[in-house]
């Protein structure tokens, strides 16, 4: 086989292995024999975990790497407006060349040694300017890495910079007042979703190699569904999280992770999970496990099929289609589907998700709303939060949580008939970008500006693992994705069942975004 013929291949596939060993294949030895030829391929185009073996090979250089995806945005981030806070090039470059020197005298931080990376702009991020998002921080520059970022670059990750949110991360919408909107990965005229969406239309263009991101209310799984990547939400605790400075609260936020294939999210899964004493709701467990070939048989494994909720969650045309033909994979794989109903009302859920909401958000941001110079350089969304906190009473709360509980319950009760439970990517396609939030969904009136993301947010009550999938482009070529929600601290099986979907299927290889090609 020819170089070029070789290298075409390899940029195609997926790689499972671990990296903390080598990768027993013929295709890997090829490459640990031979040198790349940059000029004859696109660096970008490979799975992080195939790019990360080949740095830790010296099959590529930190400085080629890093080349190459700083061309790549300089030519495509003016399209999409996904990265913000790019540091300079002579600063980076420099960065990798000394990667480089690191690994030439036997120095090797970790996976992620030399890979350009940036962080969602929710995440503090030392030396690197950190906004949220609001003009309130628009020059803002920590000092202290969050934890998620410290072990980022523990493993070796290079910062080049931050990816695009909307104001504190509040709404499926990536917008502010700083950077700009993000423009979708597949047309440029439609919102990127978020809060994650310069992270994952990052993704989609081939503009980092894998991305961070944080989920309440959606965050990881609609900007996934609106750009073709994956997106993982981990179970509660998996990530240690700290909502509103209360380490003892059970936060419906988590951290996570995005990724072009599910083994570049496994493996970043694998560095930012695990236990750490200052988070005391955080999970102890083997976060090795993520590096492992993800690959199972689930012949016999039931699915249940969740929809749309026997009519309660109101979904654009095309959409139920779409999941429905998506189901067509799992029975592919062995698995039987079949439809499944929680007993808890989802309007009881629902009715708990806005209380927790406006006390875990609107509690982090009341201080701040209470200065009128401040408040008023805060968007309507972020101010109706901390509005309806300082309307609720602890009674409330009490009766959100217990509301929480008995949806938990149900749900979980669920798995003691199937081993997984599907859900709808999002109940709408990706919209206008100048529109900041859907007032109407299939005719049906929105009463908040999150209403529309209300399948996300019932699974994000649970604190169950989900993997958001792509499922392809519907006819106005616009993507959608699944969600596979798997039992109460199981990722790693929720990651297995995104894998052997994903090998089903093949959605995110079919079709690149055109400004990539």
């Amino acid at each position: 086989m020819d170089r070029r013929a070789f290298i075409a291949k390899i940029a195609s596939t997926s790689v499972a292995a671990t990296l903390f060993g080598s990768v027993q294949n013929s295709q890997a030895k090829e490459i640990q024999n031979s040198k790349i030829n940059t000029s004859q391929t696109d660096i970008t185009a490979f799975s992080a975990v195939k790019l990360s073996t080949m740095i830790k090979n010296r099959d590529l250089s930190c400085a080629e790497v890093m080349s190459a995806y700083l061309d790549r945005i300089d030519r495509l981030n003016p399209l999409v407006n996904a990265i913000v806070a790019l540091q300079s090039r002579e600063k980076l470059m420099e960065a990798a060349h000394h990667k480089d020197r690191e690994l030439a005298s036997g120095t090797y931080f970790g996976w992620m040694h030399g890979m350009p990376h940036a962080v969602k702009d929710l995440a503090l991020t030392a030396g690197i300017k950190t906004t949220f998002g609001s003009p309130l921080f628009k020059d803002f520059i920590p000092e202290e890495d969050k934890l998620i970022v410290s072990r980022m670059r523990k493993t070796g990750a290079i910062f080049i910079g931050k990816t695009n949110v909307p104001e504190f991360g509040l709404g499926c919408q990536t917008y502010n007042n700083i950077y700009g909107t993000t423009a979708n990965a597949y047309d440029q005229s439609k919102t990127s979703g978020g809060s994650s969406g310069g992270a994952a239309v990052s993704l989609a263009t081939h503009m980092v190699p894998v991305a961070d991101g944080s989920d309440m209310a959606g965050s990881l799984r609609n900007p996934a569904s609106f750009n073709n990547v994956v997106g993982f939400r981990p179970s509660f605790g998996s990530i240690p999280y700290l909502p509103a400075g209360d380490v003892f609260s059970a936060p419906m936020g988590t951290e996570g992770a995005l990724g072009r294939t599910v083994s570049d999210v496994a493996m970043l899964h694998s560095t930012l999970a695990g236990y750490d004493s200052r988070y005391p709701l955080s999970l102890k467990q083997d976060t090795g496990r993520f590096t492992e070939n993800l690959k199972k048989d689930f012949k016999g494994a039931k699915i249940g099929w969740l929809g749309d909720l026997k009519g309660y969650l109101p979904m654009e045309d095309g959409i139920m289609d779409m999941c429905e033909d998506a189901l067509k994979n799992f029975e592919a794989l062995g698995c039987t589907v079949d439809h499944a109903m929680p007993k808890t009302a989802p309007e009881d859920a629902w009715a708990a998700w806005l209380v927790l909401r406006n006390f875990q958000v609107g509690g982090g941001l009341v201080d701040l709303y209470r200065n009128e110079e401040k408040r008023a350089l805060m968007k309507p969304e972020v101010q109706w939060e901390v509005e309806n906190y300082l309307k609720r009473s602890a009674d409330d709360v009490y009766v959100a949580t217990k509301r929480r509980t008995l949806w938990y319950q149900s749900i979980d009760t669920l798995f003691d008939h199937f081993d997984y439970l599907i859900l709808p990517g999002a109940q709408a396609f990706p919209f206008d970008k100048n529109i900041h939030w859907l007032k109407t969904v299939n005719g049906r009136e929105m009463k908040s500006y999150h209403q529309w993301m209300t399948v996300y947010c019932l699974m994000t009550l649970t604190g169950c693992p989900v993997i958001n999938m792509p499922i392809g482009f519907y006819k106005n070529g616009l993507p959608m994705g699944i969600q596979i929600v798997a039992r109460n601290q199981s990722d790693l099986a929720a990651l297995q069942m995104g894998y052997a979907f994903e090998e089903a299927s093949g959605h995110i290889a079919r079709i690149r975004p055109e400004i990539t090609k």
